[in-house]
């Protein structure tokens, strides 16, 4: 039987299988979301639901997790994912 990978996300604190999580990262050029997980630079991942983003939002915990200040758009492609 095959391990699978958990992570936890940073709004929620629940320990989840990597795959119900998307990853934000910061790299040289900027904050992006990185869905195949394996981008380099600092990550932080949240809970694929649309309240959470929106708390993420809120309360700026990606701005304190990746020591940078998150962009507008990368919350749109953070809904943009749900939708599709």
């Amino acid at each position: 039987m095959k391990k699978i990978p958990m992570r936890t996300c940073i709004i929620t604190r629940e320990k989840l299988p990597k795959r119900e999580l998307v990853r934000v990262v910061r790299t040289k050029d900027g904050v992006v979301v990185d869905p195949t997980g394996k981008i380099n630079g600092r990550g932080a991942y949240l809970k694929l639901d649309r309240d959470v983003f929106e708390k993420a939002k809120k309360t700026k915990a990606l701005d304190k997790h990746l020591e940078v200040e998150v962009d507008e758009s990368v919350f749109e492609e953070l809904n943009n994912l749900l939708d599709n």
